[in-house]
């Protein structure tokens, strides 16, 4: 087996029973619900990366109140030369502010669009582990110390 390292930060931006998700549109969680988050870009800090991935990805304003912690998955996914990812997360609560809008599409942009769902209607089956762990944190405020390995992850083909 051969891992790509993915690190990125992320948000979880929760109000009124919903939580904001985008469409993720490559990838290994292709075709799935993703928290708004991702790279850093060269000399960027973490707090500046979250602000700017949500903006790029929403259109909102977001303003971090707490980073809630990392957490790291490990799961198949056939990219370049390697087999598997291992994706650590650091994860962060924030506010967000202004109107959802479409995500401008440029190289490197996988979100295709972004959404407030039910937390009811997020799953394992339809979103990313970001997203089950996020919901996780929402109900018990803790997230996992050990890496999660999903051996049976399916990339989704096709339309979301």
């Amino acid at each position: 087996m051969l891992y790509h390292r993915a690190f990125g930060v992320y948000a979880v931006i929760y109000k009124e029973g919903k939580l904001l998700v985008i469409h993720k549109g490559g990838g290994p969680y292709r075709n799935r619900y993703d928290l708004p988050g991702g790279s850093l870009e060269e000399g960027e800090g973490l707090l500046e990366a979250v602000i700017r991935e949500v903006k790029e990805e929403t259109g909102l304003s977001a303003a971090i109140s707490k980073q809630i912690g990392a957490a790291d998955f490990m799961l198949p996914w056939k990219w370049r030369s390697f087999t598997h990812v291992h994706h650590t997360a650091v994860l962060y609560v924030a506010e967000a502010e202004g109107d959802l809008r479409v995500p401008e599409q440029f190289a490197g942009q996988d979100a295709k669009e972004a959404v407030w769902l039910p937390v009811a209607q997020l799953s394992a089956t339809n979103s990313s582990p970001l997203v089950t762990q996020a919901v996780e944190w929402l109900s018990s405020g803790e997230l996992p110390l050990e890496t999660i390995v999903y051996s049976d992850w399916e990339v989704k083909e096709g339309s979301f």
